[in-house]
């Protein structure tokens, strides 16, 4: 069973009128402006999937700071989701600091979407006040939230977000009971498991993903991970349409993982939080 734990699909009315939805959209703007920017709906995620021999994938949403752009786009997670049979994950997403923030993450685990993600900070360190109520959401309804992280040092790339480690360190700290997915390898925090005292302790309840890994770290980053968290802290994410999951197969594959450990990160781990 192979799960791709970080997928995004947009609605077609986005991808028919994609400069309609830069306007106020600033994050949105920085990624997708470009039209060779890779984008897809739901059917072309599926088309990949059949392609790329993956069995689940979850779908994200994308944080919107217009509560319109926001509701469109997760009512469209949900639609895909039912049409799927059975192949998509949705999860809703939501800009953590508006006002209609939590209201609309509540609406999204109502109707039924499996967790909260990709929520983001595009263009500052994030906010632990927006995002306490989500994590506590998320916590009490057992789901999981999926947040963009990246590593706070190194080249500059659409999308890297100025957070630092100490915040998200303290987010982790403050919310043991949410189940926290950091995207993009968690910006690296994982290594500071090797602390003798605290860390380890403190991400027991925390996941890691591989997206836009293979532009970021060598292959020996998976074996570091699953060797300091265990294997099912580590889930593939491919961050389609931005790269294949092939990619990230030939990236495991020189990773050296052995045969349990692959099993773990190329879906069992994901099946534990997302049936």
């Amino acid at each position: 069973m192979v799960v791709d734990a970080h997928t995004h699909i947009f609605p077609p009315q986005v991808l028919a009128e994609r400069q309609a939805f830069l306007e106020g959209e600033p994050a949105f703007a920085a990624i997708y402006a470009n039209p060779k920017a890779p984008m897809v709906d739901g059917p072309g995620l599926i088309a990949a999937m059949d392609q790329g021999g993956v069995d689940i994938s979850w779908a994200l949403g994308f944080p919107w700071v217009k509560a319109e752009h926001a509701r469109l786009h997760n009512d469209y997670l949900a639609q895909a989701v039912a049409q799927s049979r059975g192949r998509l994950r949705g999860l809703g997403c939501v800009h953590p600091p508006a006002p209609w923030a939590l209201a609309e993450a509540r609406r999204c685990l109502e109707m039924g979407l499996a967790g909260l993600g990709e929520l983001a900070f595009y263009d500052s360190d994030l906010d632990l006040d927006s995002l306490a109520p989500l994590c506590a959401l998320c916590a009490q309804a057992g789901k999981p939230l999926l947040l963009h992280t990246n590593e706070p040092v190194g080249h500059r790339y659409p999308g890297k977000s100025p957070m630092s480690l100490t915040t998200l360190y303290e987010l982790i700290r403050r919310h043991p009971a949410t189940k926290l997915v950091l995207a993009h390898m968690g910006g690296g925090i994982f290594l500071y498991s090797l602390l003798k005292r605290e860390v380890r302790e403190s991400l027991q309840n925390v996941w890691l993903d591989t997206a836009a890994g293979p532009f970021l770290y060598g292959p020996r980053a998976y074996a570091l991970a699953c060797e300091f968290l265990g294997p099912r802290k580590l889930l593939l994410g491919s961050d389609y349409p931005l790269l294949p999951v092939s990619r990230y197969r030939q990236e495991l594959e020189q990773a050296d993982l052995g045969p349990e450990e692959l099993g773990q990160v190329l879906g069992q781990a994901a099946l534990e939080l997302i049936p």
